[in-house]
């Protein structure tokens, strides 16, 4: 059964999911010509368990006529650190504020706390942390510090009380010796019409990294790579726009939706060519 034949037969009040199930689904009301979907028994949809693009949800909230919600957590810290509240819809990508009882600290590299509003590795104290891994000492001590600090090794920052995720720490480029949050440059990809999702990682180059970026065209498109990056061009600064830019029928993903980022490495690596 299809989520819009759920949503009309079992008359569900509540969805939750991914991004990339939401992008699925506009990619099903594209092909199908819907300009809107209502559901009078619909009260909430939300999205977690990846970064929600901006574009994604723009294009969501105008099919359902309603606030696409977003929210944040890891399996260790559950059931979650942040939620945009009902009462507080957003038109950003915020994952709300932090829930009560919860601390939160951002860490740069220096191993310092940053200032807010500043982007930093996000570390997470509170009565939702775990106790620990399963007989993994060693494992538990590298995530938890002695003051019961776990590492979520995801990159975020506090704007006014609400939390923003901006990407995976193993996930960064350092381009020029500027930080390139691939984040930003897929929200800019995927905002063309023609993009149906993309997905940005870093190659090693002469002691440098370039930018890559892997996408995933709407079918029939004839848009090119050259006209791609110049779109790009447009609404990014130099050193975040991608060296190359790889279309691919569709980008691996894991059970969860999310894209494969370890497999898109491999096939970015010099002399390696990626399906077509």
């Amino acid at each position: 059964m299809t989520i819009r034949g759920a949503l009309e037969k079992d008359q569900l009040t509540v969805v939750l999911g991914v991004p990339a199930m939401f992008a699925q689904l506009m990619a099903y009301a594209k092909l199908r010509g819907f300009e809107s979907l209502k559901f009078p028994s619909l009260r909430i949809i939300s999205s977690s368990g990846a970064p929600l693009d901006p574009a994604i949800k723009a294009a969501v909230e105008k099919l359902f006529g309603m606030p696409l919600y977003n929210g944040y957590g890891v399996t260790e810290c559950s059931p979650n650190i942040g939620q945009a509240r009902i009462d507080e819809p957003r038109n950003d990508t915020s994952v709300g504020r932090v829930f009560p009882g919860i601390e939160v600290q951002f860490v740069g590299a220096d191993h310092k706390p940053v200032p807010e509003g500043e982007v930093g590795e996000l570390w997470v104290r509170g009565p939702n942390v775990m106790k620990g891994y399963y007989r993994a000492p060693e494992e538990t001590a590298a995530a938890i510090n002695a003051d019961g600090w776990f590492n979520t090794r995801d990159l975020a920052r506090l704007e006014g009380g609400h939390l923003f995720i901006v990407g995976r720490t193993k996930d960064l480029i350092v381009r020029f010796g500027f930080n390139v949050y691939p984040a930003e440059v897929e929200a800019v990809l995927n905002a063309h019409p023609a993009v149906v999702r993309s997905a940005v990682i870093g190659r090693s180059a002469k002691g440098d990294e370039e930018v890559v970026a892997f996408v995933q065209l709407a079918p029939g498109s004839t848009l090119t790579s050259n006209e791609l990056a110049e779109y790009a061009a447009g609404h990014l600064a130099p050193y975040k726009r991608p060296s190359q830019i790889l279309f691919m029928p569709e980008l691996p993903v894991g059970p969860t939706g999310k894209v494969r980022k370890d497999e898109l490495l491999k096939m970015a690596a010099p002399g390696v060519q990626p399906r077509s």
